[in-house]
């Protein structure tokens, strides 16, 4: 026991030496305003790595086009900077997708880590009609449009994209569907509440303390599969039948011309946060699902998902 424990000392040692000497000034960019989900990653990364760094990382603020500035930038002027990772979500991810980043794809970043993972939910009433899954989407095979949907983005959005995979999974097109795009999920949430909109397509992370309320129901999760305490009891849509999965995935890039030594060395960093308490509490304490990647892994996993993104795009004429 006691040359284990030294062992996984000494790797972990490893690690934070193998960063520390590489990177002198850790930053992490939130391209858009204090207070929002780009914020709240790189507070994630900003404690889980503290121990790694002999300074506290700088957090700055770049807001500009849902990430748009920021992807510019490490694509101009700081294509090679070791010391700096920009937060991303399955949001920025759309937008490479559909070309509102311009020329910037995802071949002009390097993919580096994950901080964690929410997932998309199907969420009613809790006096509607609609009582499972099943139910809801049996009245949408007859008549597309006879059920208001609404969330908080714009036709075309991640949230809009979670209503276009429950209708591509019955073979319904997306373009039938009634969308009340609100500003945020708390306008989304009255409105389903106060009965504008039948359904609502949310996150399972934000639904916690509305659902302690007892006025919503979550008929589905969109998650490849159940998931843990205290979300297990909610079933998936793929396990009713449907082939939907939208994971509000949440991590980090760098520039596409950083060293594969400081890249590894900050993938070695994450590998090692990932296996401490102290990393899933705060994941725990921002509302994240932990879903755990970093390097080769998450790289490949993120250009399968813009391609199946772009798809969809066009199935549903979002681009040509």
């Amino acid at each position: 026991m006691k040359k284990l424990s030294i062992a996984i000392m000494t790797t972990a040692l490893m690690g934070i030496s193998a960063l520390s000497s590489e990177i002198k000034k850790p930053e992490c960019i939130a391209p858009a305003k204090p207070g929002g989900g780009f914020d709240l990653t790189c507070r994630v990364v900003q404690t889980g790595l503290k121990d790694q760094f002999s300074r506290l990382m700088k957090v700055t603020f770049m807001p500009g086009g849902i990430g748009a500035v920021a992807i510019n930038q490490f694509n101009t002027t700081r294509t090679d900077d070791p010391n700096a990772i920009v937060a991303f979500s399955s949001g920025s991810l759309l937008n490479l997708a559909t070309g509102k980043y311009g020329k910037w794809t995802e071949n002009d970043v390097k993919f580096l880590a994950t901080a964690g993972a929410d997932f998309g939910a199907v969420v009613v009433k809790s006096n509607s009609k609609y009582k499972t899954l099943d139910q809801l989407m049996n009245d949408l095979k007859k008549d597309p449009t006879s059920i208001i949907i609404g969330a908080g983005g714009s036709v075309g959005s991640q949230d809009w994209m979670k209503g276009a995979l429950l209708f591509k999974s019955i073979k319904k097109d997306p373009r039938k569907m009634r969308y009340v795009a609100y500003d945020g999920g708390g306008d989304a949430i009255a409105g389903l509440l106060g009965g504008s909109i039948q359904v609502y397509m949310g996150d399972i992370g934000e639904m916690t303390s509305h659902l302690d309320s007892g006025n919503m129901r979550i008929l589905a999760v969109l998650s490849k599969k159940k998931l843990p305490e205290p979300f297990s009891k909610y079933p998936t849509a793929i396990e009713q039948g449907y082939d939907v999965e939208w994971t509000i995935l949440r991590g980090y890039y760098m520039g596409k011309n950083v060293s594969t030594k400081a890249y590894n060395a900050w993938v070695k960093a994450f590998e090692n946060a990932y296996k401490t308490p102290e990393f899933k509490k705060i994941q725990e304490e921002k509302g994240l699902i932990p879903l755990n990647m970093a390097g080769e892994e998450l790289d490949k996993s993120v250009k399968e998902r813009i391609v199946k993104l772009r798809e969809i795009a066009k199935e549903t004429g979002l681009i040509k």
